[in-house]
């Protein structure tokens, strides 16, 4: 855990911004194929994510063939 930031190691989003980032692990999210079970609407609830955020989520999503709930992957 890294002890200035309270923001656990052990993810693997890509850099979406640190309040991003805590957003999505204070909500329970770790990994990147847990927000396959998630709308876009949702995580933009959360406070510190933004849309910037979740274009850059959205990016890495399809860069894995994945994509959030709700949303038809394009390839």
């Amino acid at each position: 855990m890294d002890n200035f930031n309270n923001v656990p190691l052990e993810n693997d989003f890509p850099n979406i911004g640190k309040p991003a980032t805590r957003a999505l692990i204070n909500a329970g999210y770790y990994k990147l194929d847990q927000l396959t079970k998630v709308t876009e609407s949702e995580i933009l609830k959360l406070h510190g994510v933004g849309p910037k955020a979740v274009r850059i989520l959205n990016e890495a999503l399809k860069g894995k063939q994945l994509s959030f709930a709700g949303k038809l992957n394009k390839l």
